[in-house]
């Protein structure tokens, strides 16, 4: 068994690379361990970070984060961690066939998209035709022919946020719905909910191509699927920390979970899935595990 770690961080995206920031400038003994899936990976450009007029892609932003973490010598492993079980002074972390004894743990795991039925989907995501998150980008959007595929109770909400940015907005509802208030809703902001179970997705020029069962088929500038995600949540869940019926843990007010000294921070505890929220709790976890832990004397 290695020495014991202050912190193991699950994930390398910004949640966890902001985190691994913070706690080796406080000169604690951190380790980011990381599958390489960061949905953030996946961001062709975000206009939301401050400071970068023109915007960044996700790449370019983890690339620059990782700089810094080479600046202060964290430690980076590029695995998963297989397991995870309390310790009388921490926990014991699995990866790389080896066992890991560390006193704080934060999970940056993140989520992942469930996709529409697009064959290329990781293409159109580059190219700005299939996008995740209206928050961070609709403002592009504004204006735009523009599609939200998914169960019509799901998809209703961000159809309504989008009607804001443009006055072209149609719902393709996977799922049918006895939601009588949000059909009324999108009625009400002249959105257009087509029932198409049977949906596929393809390019078609330079936008997105609906074909439905039938053969009939809608043109889009960009799609927003609105179909749920999986969340990487399962090592804290195997310890029983507390979850929302969807998977996000349950977190308090300095990012801690049901189980001491487990941490959540980023998308794994939210559904406002934004750069700049997961840097906030990035920050305010290693605050904590810092004043939680023996002092560093210098």
């Amino acid at each position: 068994m290695t020495p014991p770690l202050d912190c193991l961080i699950v994930g390398g995206g910004p949640a966890g690379l902001m985190a691994a920031i913070y706690l080796a400038r406080f000169h604690r003994n951190v380790c980011v361990v990381d599958a390489g899936a960061s949905r953030a990976a996946l961001i062709p450009r975000s206009h939301n970070v401050p400071g970068f007029v023109h915007g960044l892609s996700g790449t370019e932003l983890i690339k620059r984060m990782s700089a810094q973490l080479d600046e202060l010598a964290v430690t980076r492993v590029d695995a998963e961690v297989t397991a995870l079980q309390r310790h009388d002074q921490g926990f014991l972390a699995s990866w790389n066939g080896r066992t890991h004894a560390v006193a704080a743990v934060i999970l940056a795991c993140g989520i992942v998209d469930t996709h529409p039925p697009f064959d290329e989907w990781r293409a159109a995501v580059a190219d700005g035709l299939l996008r995740y998150c209206p928050v961070c980008d609709a403002f592009e959007a504004t204006g735009r022919r523009i599609g939200v595929i998914g169960p019509l109770a799901r998809a209703a909400g961000k159809a309504l946020f989008l009607r804001g940015y443009s006055r072209d907005v149609t719902l393709l509802a996977t799922e049918g719905d006895d939601d009588q208030a949000a059909t009324s809703r999108l009625a009400e902001a002249d959105v257009e909910a087509l029932f198409a179970p049977d949906l596929r997705l393809r390019r078609r020029g330079e936008g997105v191509e609906a074909v439905f069962a039938d053969g009939r088929t809608a043109q889009f500038d960009m799609v927003y699927p609105a179909m749920g995600a999986e969340v990487r949540s399962q090592l804290a869940v195997s310890l029983g920390a507390e979850h929302t019926g969807e998977g996000y843990l349950k977190v308090d007010d300095r990012q801690r979970t049901s189980i001491g000294g487990l941490y959540g921070i980023g998308d794994v505890v939210t559904d406002l899935h934004q750069i700049s929220v997961a840097f906030g709790h990035a920050a305010i976890a290693a605050c904590t595990i810092h004043n939680s832990l023996p002092p560093r004397l210098a």
